[in-house]
């Protein structure tokens, strides 16, 4: 008898572990938006990922995550509202005590410049404790050290740690991460996916590529991850 396709709506997909949660069945922001299959761990609090994962979230930015991403305990996404302004002497953050204070300052605050959405593409695999700064875009395929801090743009199929994040190397040849881009395993069906999941995770780019060509699905450009989302 064939094993059941997880079902990405399940928020505890993978049963008698609850530390586990499918982020798209369980976040209601809409300024989070999140692929299929993206899960979060964490021991404590798995439900709870918008109120302690995702931070700061005063203003109009999104945060985006693609598919089949993994994302380890005490990762956190600071949003744009961490930010504090530089234009002056002080950076101290009077426009959010109110009262005079906001009347006098929110000017200040509301001009501050903003680095836009924060994008993290498709199959992006997040260590223990990794930390994303505001407007940081991520590519496919990326794996992000336990305890980075992301403090820039990351490429498609990079490794990268340390603080500030630096790239440690890159996972396959430009040539190959351009066969895994075009192919876009991620936006496969699942039955396709389900089909092949042992050459998803250990075949090679040529492997993808064919069997992306062989079923009519492969691009003829970049994927649709965070390399190719446009900035505001």
């Amino acid at each position: 008898m064939t094993a059941a396709i997880p079902d990405p709506a399940v928020l505890h997909s993978l049963a008698g572990h609850d530390r586990v949660v499918l982020l798209r069945s369980l976040v209601t922001d809409p300024r989070i938006e999140v692929g299929e299959y993206t899960y979060f761990d964490d021991p404590d609090a798995a439900t709870a990922f918008e109120e302690r994962n995702v931070l700061y979230a005063y203003g109009p930015e999104r945060l985006v995550i693609g598919k089949y991403c993994a994302i380890a305990t005490g990762t956190r996404f600071l949003m744009a509202g961490a930010a504090h302004p530089t234009v002056g002497v002080s950076t101290f953050p009077f426009t959010m005590f109110g009262g005079s204070w906001t009347e006098r300052t929110l000017d200040i605050v509301t001009g501050l410049p903003s680095r836009g959405d924060t994008v993290i593409g498709n199959d992006v695999w997040f260590g223990y404790g990794a930390t994303v700064l505001p407007g940081v875009r991520i590519g496919d395929g990326a794996i992000i050290a336990a305890g980075a801090m992301v403090t820039a743009d990351v490429e498609p199929y990079t490794v990268v740690g340390g603080n500030p994040a630096r790239t440690i190397r890159r996972r396959f040849a430009d040539a190959d991460v351009a066969r895994l881009l075009r192919a876009a395993w991620w936006d496969w069906p699942v039955e396709l996916v389900t089909a092949h999941v042992r050459d998803i995770m250990a075949g090679t780019p040529a492997d993808i590529e064919a069997i992306a060509e062989a079923n009519g699905l492969l691009g003829d450009g970049p994927g649709r991850g965070a390399e190719t989302a446009p900035r505001r």
